[in-house]
């Protein structure tokens, strides 16, 4: 017989909730984490979510666990009172959920048992499902960073992004938009798609369906698994952490994309007009040009040293002759 499944998705504050030893982590935020897609049916003996805040996919993930719970299982949804907070009851009760509601450190915290018929579950799973976009024709999945549009950052290095040969990366791929475009141009011989959010992957990875790109489930700040020795890295960095705003965050991308270019590979990179990342970018490359600014951002080629320029720096000055 199969031993029910304890769940959790995101990360739950020990004050907040109890989460039971060997819970199962279904979050696609969490590398290797399980696929809450793929829970049987009434596989789950309870669940504790930390909610997104994106209406859309939160109801699309609440939908997913109360399909996953047996009947009368407990499900606990917490979420920040402006971060969706707010609206988890009245969520939950078109469910057909009625929830225990308390408060804590600025958090709605709701308890509630998986009603034997939940109600309208289909609708809002299928509601945040991948879909094709049918304007863009691309594929994509309501939560992701700009899910239905393409980001104005990545468009301005769209704009003016050359043809790039050889292996390279897209770091923090989101759809794969800018890998996407390195492929079509037909000199690429090797692409590895990078992100945090295993969503992303999978729709970049069919975005640049026919490519042979490879897939990278891993958190770039503290990853060692991320490839070296490339010829090129594109990106356009995330600056947000939890909905705050973090700079180290960016910055740590283009310290990760200088160790995993080859000597002469170049990194090109969109950001932000406001962020700084002159300072981080300076050290590590030999030339650093912002190619564009515009609508708010700025596009920079940064180049790393080349290994012939690294062998004149050590080569020792002649000795002179004595007359």
């Amino acid at each position: 017989m199969t031993k029910p499944i304890h769940a959790i998705y995101g990360y739950i504050p020990r004050d907040l909730a109890d989460v039971a030893s060997g819970s199962v982590q279904t979050s696609p935020l969490v590398p290797g984490s399980a696929a809450l897609t793929d829970l049987a049916p009434g596989c789950c003996a309870r669940f504790v979510l930390h909610a997104p805040a994106s209406t859309i996919e939160r109801r699309h993930v609440m939908a997913l666990a109360l399909r996953a719970l047996s009947p009368g299982a407990p499900l606990t949804v917490l979420a920040a009172k402006d971060k969706g907070g707010t609206r988890l009851a009245g969520e939950l009760e078109s469910f057909g959920c009625t929830a225990a509601d308390t408060h804590k450190r600025h958090h709605r915290i709701l308890v509630t048992a998986c009603p034997d018929a939940p109600i309208g579950i289909a609708a809002a799973i299928e509601a945040g499902a991948p879909r094709l976009l049918p304007d863009l024709k691309i594929w994509s999945q309501p939560g992701l960073f700009n899910w239905d549009r393409i980001d104005p950052g990545s468009q301005l290095l769209l704009d003016h992004l050359p043809q790039l040969s050889g292996r390279g990366a897209d770091l923090g791929c989101g759809l794969g938009v800018l890998a996407m475009a390195v492929c079509a141009g037909g000199a690429c011989r090797e692409m590895t798609l990078i992100d945090l959010d295993s969503r992303a992957l999978a729709v970049a990875e069919r975005n640049v369906w026919g490519f042979g790109a490879k897939t990278l489930w891993t958190d770039v700040r503290s990853s060692n698994q991320l490839p070296t020795g490339l010829d090129f890295v594109v990106t356009n960095p995330p600056f947000h952490d939890g909905g705050e705003e973090d700079r180290a965050l960016g910055q740590a991308f283009i310290q990760k994309a200088a160790a995993m270019l080859r000597p002469g590979g170049v990194l090109w990179l969109t950001a932000n007009r406001h962020l700084p990342y002159e300072a981080t970018l300076v050290p590590l490359f030999a030339s650093v040009e912002q190619v564009a600014q515009a609508k708010g951002f700025k596009i920079y080629c940064a180049r790393k040293e080349t290994m012939a320029a690294k062998t004149a720096a050590r080569k020792p000055l002649p000795k002179k002759v004595r007359q």
